[in-house]
């Protein structure tokens, strides 16, 4: 399979950005096998899903980086789990999580964000978030998502995460009318991701902001050095790898 195109910033301005979901469930499984796909990747950014968010958080989140050749930029346990890694090529603008509204007898979500600029004039909001197993709650973040990215005042922005949702569903849809869903603007290696051990579905996703122009996205099933032992044993997700290419900002 193709590669997906490199990393890089034109003369004009824009760029071309490589972005990674991927839930990593605590980092409880083949941590090896994790950094080996990831670095096969070559994400720009990271959003991790199920970050560990317990004891000791930022040593894990700081060997995850290690590993795989990125840099913390914030999230973790201070968004309950997602959190948004990044290479040294991005520069760090603001960052915010977000702690969602608490339902009662349900994990507390949040949501992991940063403004990251690529070269001279390409600024991209990312929002890293999984949502809700519950429906009704499900929609209701969608649309906090969706505000959360009108918030960050930039106008090229992404969400990547676990969705807990199928295309279709109320909340895939929510997001998906207002967003652009990668794998439908331009499909590219597998379809599914969950779960790794036999894919049926497809609940993680980048979806981006017009403008952004999506280059391809999917599951990078027969990447160079992408090892199906490897994804089966890294996690119980499957990633989403998309490139994206980005519009100076005015």
């Amino acid at each position: 399979m193709a590669d997906l195109p490199a990393s890089r910033t034109a003369p004009d301005g824009s760029a071309v950005v490589r972005l990674l979901s991927y839930n990593v469930r605590s980092l409880r499984d083949d941590r090896g096998a994790l950094a080996r796909v990831i670095r096969a990747c070559a994400p720009d950014v990271l959003c991790v899903q199920e970050a560990p968010r317990f004891f000791r958080w930022r040593k894990h989140a700081a060997w995850l980086g290690r590993a795989t050749g990125t840099y913390y930029v914030t999230g973790g346990a201070t968004a309950t789990g997602p959190m948004i890694m990044a290479r040294l090529r991005a520069t760090v603008e603001r960052t915010e999580d977000v702690l969602l509204p608490l339902t009662p007898g349900l994990h507390r979500r949040g949501f992991a964000t940063a403004v990251l600029r690529f070269g001279p004039a390409a600024r991209l909001g990312v929002l890293s978030c999984h949502l809700s197993l519950r429906a009704s709650e499900r929609y209701a973040q969608a649309g906090m998502a969706l505000d959360q990215l009108k918030a960050m005042g930039v106008p090229h922005t992404v969400l990547a995460g676990d969705l807990n949702d199928r295309p279709g569903g109320r909340a895939f849809t929510r997001l998906s009318t207002a967003l652009r869903d990668g794998w439908r603007v331009a499909p590219w290696g597998a379809e599914h991701t969950a779960m790794a051990d036999r894919p049926w579905q497809r609940i993680d996703a980048v979806l981006a902001s017009q403008g952004v122009e999506v280059l391809g996205c999917g599951v990078p099933f027969g990447l160079p050095g992408v090892q199906p032992d490897d994804l089966r044993a890294a996690t119980d997700h499957l990633p989403v790898l998309a490139a994206l290419r980005v519009p100076p900002s005015a």
